[in-house]
This record gives structure tokens, sequence and C-alpha cells, in this order.
């Protein structure tokens, strides 16, 4: 197993609220799943901006990750995302 960290800033709620009606099935696509998601992120150590939205994905393994964000079918899904505001995903495999 496999984790996925995103981080987000908001700044568009009509296009992430679309998002979530399609992200759960375009995960289950290629095995993944959210694990969490929250608008309390709270930096705990260092200088980085603190996201007004982070989750956590997993996946089975790096290439069903890699699968998913490549997925040419899934291309309209992960442009709800990234036109809710600023997205960035960080692969822990």
């Amino acid at each position: 197993m496999i984790y996925a960290y995103v981080h987000l800033n908001i700044n568009n709620p009509d296009s992430l609220a679309k998002y979530r009606d399609v992200a759960g099935q375009a995960l289950a696509k290629h095995e993944g799943a959210l694990v969490s998601a929250s608008k309390d992120v709270a930096l705990l150590e260092g200088s980085i901006e603190t996201p007004n939205m982070a989750a956590i994905l997993s996946f089975p393994d790096k290439e069903k990750a890699l699968a998913w964000i490549n997925d040419d079918d899934l291309q309209d899904v992960h442009a709800l995302r990234r036109n809710s505001g600023q997205s960035t995903i960080h692969l822990m495999a």
C-alpha cells in the first residue's frame, strides 16, 4: 500500500463540488481510495504554505497511482480538481 498527499488551496468551491461527485469513482478505477480529507489543516513544523484543504489517498502500488493520474479518460476529472484552485500531489512510495 502506498499513499498520496494532496495539498489544495481552493478558490473555486463549485469546481471542487463537481470534482467530489466523480472523484471516488475515478480513484476506484485504479483501486485507489480516499483515506482522509480535511479543511482543518495545521502546520506542525517548517515554513511551507499551509493549504486550506488536504487529503490522503491510498493505492495498492505506485503503478496504480501513476495509472490514475495519467489516465486519459480521467483528464476531465483531474481538470475539475485543478480548476478548483491550486493543487499539488505528492506520492509517498
